[in-house]
């Protein structure tokens, strides 16, 4: 095994076998020095009992290795089993998503045939963290997380890359306008990190209107930062109008490891067909042999790939009879790709990763934040109106601190409600100090608490409001401006 890098394979669930085989028979008849560590992952593991989809022991072996290449795999319905492709994410600090949606016009249908954006995507946070309540019979709750050094890592990897890549322009989308405390932190940082690359271009857009820009004119974009939800469906959108979903791979890269996968599922019901398009999980393999320091086979085993859609066989996703040539079977896809080994495209643009980079990040400092506590929100289940509710907690206030507005589904319905205005079963109380900017003590907060315990008030959830360095942390309602 001299000079052979270590890396885990999954084969996954459905297609994922059949695409697996196709995949790592092009690897190796390029030449590419890998030392194969299979695991299973998947349903099967699912359905021995473990919810995550992986054993405690496989973990091991993935850490020990260089890079995981997964096939897809399928989570079982029902309740109670947690996404995989997360829990990896998550586990393994996989911070980036990185994905190539690059169109192969005259050979691959699309409207858009000078298309080649990379959307980076952040993997870690967001309402990906999985975390939702059920505060109340009528209302249920997701968390949206976003951290500064979340925000950090993305941004930054997304200009290196720009950077390493030769890439012109790196765009972000976020909605700061709604969103102003979670995305206004992505896109503030988005400026502040892009200050320090200025050969590059930088530009923002608001995800609706961005998106809609995206799918219309996508060669006006280059690589695109975004949070992870709107990365996630976006990343799909710009595949598909690139070309097809089939044709695209992704990488998902940390400080220490990296997984790399195809973009599509597992498609049960194509599963033992040899139909399937391997394409994706080959390029995720591209993508993988440039990170483990095989560079010179990845450009051998893409220009391959590309001379065979050149050559107009593909596989029947991709097949249109205008423009292709011959439709094949997965495993007769990958013999095609195995047999222009060695050769390049003449029309498509061949590839040269011999200059390819490793990414790094550096961790920034920042100057310590003075914080104070300026009041709580107390949720709390009410059948009543807001007016009956501010009536009855008003009198539980101790002493330094007022009920300053009651809200409902985000909307103030006290003191004024418009008569419309639909409320639910779950009320926000905001407590805060009878002063102007002043603080309240968490004594005071046990105290309003205990008041409300005493007299069985229904309290749902609390949420401190702090503010740093005098900047309120929380939403500020409009009665309170």
């Amino acid at each position: 095994m001299k000079n052979k890098t270590p890396i885990s394979v999954a084969n996954g669930d459905g297609i994922g076998p059949e695409i697996m085989t196709a995949t790592l028979s092009i690897l190796e008849a390029a030449g590419a020095r890998l030392d194969i560590h299979e695991v299973e992952v998947g349903e099967k593991v699912y359905l021995k009992g473990q919810p995550s989809g992986i054993e405690p022991s496989t973990w091991e072996t993935i850490k020990n290795t260089k890079a995981f290449l997964k096939a897809p795999i399928t989570t079982p319905q029902g309740g109670g089993f947690k996404s995989l492709n997360v829990t990896i994410r998550t586990t393994l600090g996989l911070y980036a998503n990185v994905r190539p949606c690059v169109s192969y016009s005259p050979f691959v249908e699309t409207k858009h045939p000078i298309m080649n954006v990379v959307i980076i995507r952040e993997n870690e946070e967001d309402l990906y963290t999985g975390v939702e309540y059920r505060s109340t019979p009528q209302v249920y709750q997701a968390l949206k997380t976003i951290t500064r050094p979340g925000c950090e890592k993305i941004i930054h990897y997304a200009f290196e890359f720009a950077k390493a890549y030769g890439r012109k322009k790196v765009t972000c989308f976020t909605k700061d306008n709604i969103l102003k405390l979670t995305d206004g932190l992505f896109h503030k940082i988005f400026e502040e990190i892009g200050a320090l690359y200025p050969e590059i271009e930088k530009e923002h857009w608001i995800v609706d209107i961005g998106a809609a820009k995206l799918a219309d004119t996508p060669e006006a974009f280059d690589v695109i930062v975004m949070p992870n939800l709107y990365g996630d469906i976006l990343s799909d959108v710009a595949a598909q109008i690139a070309g097809s979903v089939g044709l695209a791979g992704s990488a998902n890269i940390g400080t220490s490891g990296a997984m790399f996968e195809a973009i599509h599922g597992s498609a049960p019901r194509r599963a033992g067909q040899n139909v399937a398009n391997p394409s994706g999980l080959i390029l995720a393999a591209v993508q993988m042999l440039i990170h483990i320091g095989q560079p010179e086979v990845a450009s051998v085993v893409h220009n391959a790939w590309l001379k065979t859609l050149e050559d107009g066989i593909h596989t029947y996703d991709i097949f249109k009879e205008k423009t292709s040539k011959q439709k094949v079977g997965t495993k007769e896809f990958a013999q095609a790709v195995i047999k222009r080994l060695g050769q390049k495209p003449l029309t498509l643009t061949p590839v040269n990763y011999s200059d390819a980079k490793l990414i790094s990040t550096k961790a920034i400092t920042h100057s310590k934040i003075k914080k104070e506590m300026q009041g709580i929100d107390i949720f709390i289940q009410w059948t009543g109106t807001g007016e009956e509710l501010a009536n009855k907690v008003k009198p539980l206030c101790p002493t330094g601190i007022k009920l300053q507005m009651i809200g409902n589904r985000g909307v103030s319905v006290w003191p004024t409600q418009h008569p419309d205005t639909l409320c639910v079963d779950n009320w926000r109380c905001r407590f805060k100090s009878n002063q102007k900017q002043g603080t309240i003590s968490s004594q005071q907060v046990v105290d309003l608490l205990q008041n409300m315990a005493n007299i069985h008030v229904d309290v749902t959830q609390t949420e401190y409001l702090f503010s740093f360095d005098g900047i309120p942390g929380y939403t500020v309602s409009q009665d309170e401006q």
